[in-house]
């Protein structure tokens, strides 16, 4: 096979891997929506996508497709950690069939706790069953810094994939230029877009070390130092095979992490966002 075929078959394959890694990543996080399936009284199958992220102006819209016997229902609502009382938005249907209501605007940072109690001949049905739904607010991120950040970080992870399978390969030049490439849409889309995206959203450039604890910020941080022995190196003219492995091994596994974990919430006892893990304040004392 020639070197640009070759070229071309192993930017496919990160191109996979680093998809395959996104993916995972967005789905297992805690903004990805709620999905599920529930059995009502009736037998039949209730499927639902409940959303756990709402950015910008308005309420967050909850929808839910209800088997033929659900003739009405109620959407509950409270500020999350709390002890508030559950307040109750009517449901209303729409020309689709569906079943609506919306949570009110809250501030950035606010998280809410919401279920859906489903009306019907054969009685009430409760979505999610097991327990409510923890949805997060934030302030609306422009697409222009948004986009970018997204684009960049992407980016960074295929072209560091690209540069570990380039050095799997025996007796090939030493990918320098990829190993840079990847630092340099690391440092664009992680440090300085990242905490751009968060300003906007949270109201704070960086909550991670040593301000916070915030996984997001904090990966980056790690992600940024295990490519780094690979950037000297790569500037120096050395041995890049340790380096990139070990290096790509500590990034993915990092980048693993689902997205936005232990990130911004705000204190509803106290009016201000903190960072780090949930906040270990007795839920009695947060009532109202």
């Amino acid at each position: 096979m020639s070197t640009g075929r070759i070229s071309i078959a192993l930017w496919i394959v990160a191109f996979v891997l680093t998809v395959i890694l996104a993916v995972f990543q967005r789905m297992t996080g805690p903004s990805y929506p709620k999905r599920g399936r529930t059995v009502s009284t009736a037998g039949e199958e209730v499927r639902f996508r409940l959303p756990r992220s709402h950015g910008g102006p308005g309420g967050l819209e909850v929808s839910i497709s209800p088997p033929p016997e659900i003739r009405r229902g109620v959407l509950e609502w409270r500020r999350y950690p709390t002890n508030d009382p559950w307040t109750s938005v009517s449901l209303s249907r729409g020309e689709d069939g569906h079943l609506s209501a919306s949570v009110p605007n809250q501030p950035p940072a606010g998280k809410v706790e919401y279920r859906l109690l489903l009306d019907g001949d054969g009685g009430r049905l409760v979505v999610p069953q097991d327990e409510p739904v923890v949805a997060r607010f934030r302030a609306d991120v422009p697409a222009w810094v948004l986009i970018p950040h997204i684009l960049a970080m992407f980016g960074s992870m295929l072209v560091s994939t690209r540069a570990l399978l380039e050095v799997l390969r025996p007796s090939t030049p030493e990918p320098r230029r990829t190993v840079l490439v990847a630092m340099g849409l690391l440092m664009i889309g992680g440090l300085f877009l990242g905490p751009v995206v968060q300003k906007f959203a949270f109201g704070a450039y960086w909550t991670g070390w040593p301000n916070g604890s915030d996984l997001t910020d904090n990966k980056t941080l790690v992600a940024f130092i295990a490519w780094l022995p690979a950037t000297i190196l790569a500037l120096k003219g050395r041995k890049l095979w340790a380096a990139v492995v070990v290096g790509w091994i500590v990034m993915m596994g990092i980048f693993l992490i689902p997205h936005s974990l232990r990130g911004s919430e705000m204190n509803w006892s106290e009016g201000e966002i903190k960072t780090g893990a949930v906040m270990n304040e007795n839920l009695s004392n947060l009532a109202g």
